[in-house]
């Protein structure tokens, strides 16, 4: 499985939804994250203000920030690969670059209860 690797800006939690004016995309790609994580990936999600030093320990990283500064923040990089870099990505996209099926399963009815045997409510 793909290892994906978040570098956020400086933020006032881990994700970022917190405080009076939440930015909407946040909650977003949290829930995307956690979806990654459903789907058997390792997801790691660094924060400027809470953990500079993973900043700083990744040599990609710590480049770009010198080249470009903050601005090029959020970083996602998937197996040591950066893949988006100044915007927080679509689930589409994750799904995309880390090999991960979007398709959705369904609960299927079973021979028991409403919809099943010969209870007719599904007639």
């Amino acid at each position: 499985m793909p290892k994906v690797q978040i570098y956020d800006k400086a933020m006032c939690c881990s994700t970022g939804v917190c405080g009076p004016q939440v930015d909407p995309v946040l909650p977003r790609f949290a829930a995307d994250l956690e979806w990654l994580q459903s789907q058997g990936h390792d997801v790691d999600r660094f924060n400027l203000a809470q953990e500079p030093a993973e900043f700083v320990k990744n040599s990609t990283v710590q480049k770009l920030l010198t080249d470009e500064g903050v601005e090029c923040l959020p970083l996602v990089i998937i197996d040591d690969r950066v893949v988006s870099q100044g915007e927080y990505p679509t689930r589409e996209n994750l799904a995309l670059w880390t090999g991960t099926s979007m398709k959705a399963t369904l609960p299927m009815a079973s021979d028991s209860g409403c919809c099943g045997g010969n209870s007719g409510c599904c007639k």
